[in-house]
């Protein structure tokens, strides 16, 4: 889980914009990326210090941000948001406390080109 702790009452401020990923065929045997509205809620946002990890040729962030709302069975990993006019990459989505009353995201900053950052 990426925040352990139930948010207090009144704590969820920050408006979010939920996007699912959809994939579709762009006519000559690959696929476009495109990411479509789902929901705009409240949530509960943090910055984190990105915890940085060999991958591939370089070094890449696993997790820059988490964010608590309200319990929803319709986000998955590779879905996004975004937050303050930043896309965020859904990396992990957890029942919060196992009681379906809240999801916690792990989330990283987007890749600006569509795809998952890492």
């Amino acid at each position: 889980m990426s925040d352990a702790r139930v948010p207090a009452l009144g704590t969820l401020r920050d408006r979010v914009q939920l996007l699912r990923r959809v994939t579709t065929p762009d006519g000559a045997g690959g696929e476009e990326i495109a990411f479509v509205p789902l929901a705009t809620v409240w949530a509960r946002v943090t910055a984190r210090n990105p915890a940085l990890t060999a991958h591939g040729a370089g070094p890449a962030a696993q997790s820059t941000h988490s964010v608590v709302l309200r319990y929803r069975t319709d986000l998955t990993p590779g879905d996004r948001l975004t937050y303050r006019g930043q896309s965020l990459d859904v990396v992990a989505a957890d029942d919060l406390n196992g009681r379906k009353a809240y999801l916690s995201l792990t989330c990283m900053i987007a890749d600006p080109l569509g795809g998952l950052s890492a």
